[in-house]
């Protein structure tokens, strides 16, 4: 089964999703998909251990999340977001390379036997970015939550805390 969770930011995407997982497994993995950035990052990443207690796996990879996926499991993969933003560093900001290969990445992670929780940001729902690098991450963004959603056999949009069913 494929959850896909998507909002804003201090939505309570993560919350959610965790919760869902125990629901799930008493064992569930949280992998996470951050590059450290900074000390601020960094202080948001120990917060986000720590929402966590010991029945939780987690797993950190950047880029290919197929290859570390435990042969069945109940997964957090956090999120969606942050590891467009790693491939787009890798990628040097090509928006059509970096949703190829998320969508790729994506097809090989869709036939897990066992359930995925996807986390994501909808980002065109802000601002409308003022650079042409900025506009472009907002399309590689918005592309791939479409079509993770699309595959998804459920999607939630998060707000102020709330789950809203979308399918």
């Amino acid at each position: 089964m494929i959850i896909f969770i998507t909002g804003g930011e201090r939505s309570g995407k993560s919350s959610y999703a965790q919760s869902l997982a125990l629901k799930f497994s008493q064992r569930p993995v949280y992998l996470a998909t951050s590059k450290v950035w900074d000390d601020d990052f960094a202080e948001r990443v120990k917060r986000h251990r720590n929402e966590r207690d010991e029945r939780w796996t987690t797993i950190e990879e950047q880029f290919a999340l197929s290859e570390v996926l435990p042969p069945v499991n109940t997964v957090v993969i956090d999120c969606v977001t942050l590891w467009l933003t790693n491939f787009y560093s890798k990628l040097k900001g090509d928006r059509d390379m970096v949703v190829d290969a998320a969508k790729k990445e994506f097809d090989r992670m869709s036939s897990y036997n066992g359930n995925l929780i996807i986390i994501s940001n909808e980002l065109g729902m802000g601002l409308h970015a003022s650079t042409k690098t900025g506009r472009d991450f907002v399309e590689a963004q918005g592309w791939v939550n479409q079509y993770i959603a699309n595959q998804a056999d459920e999607v939630y949009f998060m707000i102020s805390g709330l789950p809203m069913k979308v399918k």
